[in-house]
């Protein structure tokens, strides 16, 4: 999938004033903190008081960077979505056609499935989470719907006519779903048999070749 526009670069930390290049090393430090631990136990078993002790803050501190626990790990959550999308953006040079290109996506969910640990399907849980219940705060949910609907406007010609952009969008954004959900839910879900069905199928309905 064609890369996204690019933002303004940021200043970098030896470019940050003084007090704001420590504010931002101290809020990395939680959050790497954060991900050791969750990748150790997963985020549900994570206390606050477990990241500040990991981090050498103090609660106080942490507050000042995060209003809860569930907001860093949202953070977490849009990095790992960043994340797919370099994913996405890699199939452009590895596979030939549109069709090939989602049948490989999907793929590649599923191998980056088996190698995840438990923060990783926080992670899913909470793009979910954001995308469906939380409609006024869901830019994670944003990001992947226009994301996908740019790779279709993309592959236009490759596409069956007939069918709204938007539609299709939602089509493939929602099987990704539908996967994820099922597979941090149920027991032995077989997640690379059906990734690679929902690629198949996608794949075969809506492009042309």
């Amino acid at each position: 999938m064609p890369a996204r526009a690019q933002p303004i670069a940021p200043l970098t930390t030896t470019e940050m004033p003084r007090r704001e290049r420590r504010k931002r090393e101290v809020h990395d430090r939680i959050l790497r903190a954060a991900v050791e631990l969750f990748e150790k136990q997963g985020p549900r078993e994570t206390k606050i008081d477990h990241i500040c002790e990991r981090a050498d803050v103090a609660q106080k501190t942490f507050f000042n960077h995060f209003a809860t626990k569930q907001h860093l790990v949202s953070e977490l959550a849009s990095s790992f979505m960043d994340t797919l999308f370099v994913t996405i953006d890699e199939l452009g040079s590895e596979a030939e056609s549109a069709g090939d290109r989602l049948r490989l996506f999907f793929r590649r969910v599923a191998d980056r499935c088996d190698e995840a640990g438990p923060m990783h399907r926080e992670l899913i849980l909470e793009v979910i989470r954001v995308a469906y219940l939380h409609h006024d705060d869901a830019e994670q949910a944003r990001v992947l719907h226009d994301a996908f609907r740019k790779f279709l406007e993309d592959n236009r010609s490759e596409l069956r006519p007939g069918y709204d952009i938007e539609v299709l969008t939602e089509m493939v954004v929602g099987a990704y779903y539908v996967l994820m959900l099922n597979w941090v839910s149920l027991d032995n879900y077989p997640l690379h048999e059906r990734a690679a069905a929902a690629g198949e199928f996608l794949a075969n309905s809506i492009t042309s070749r």
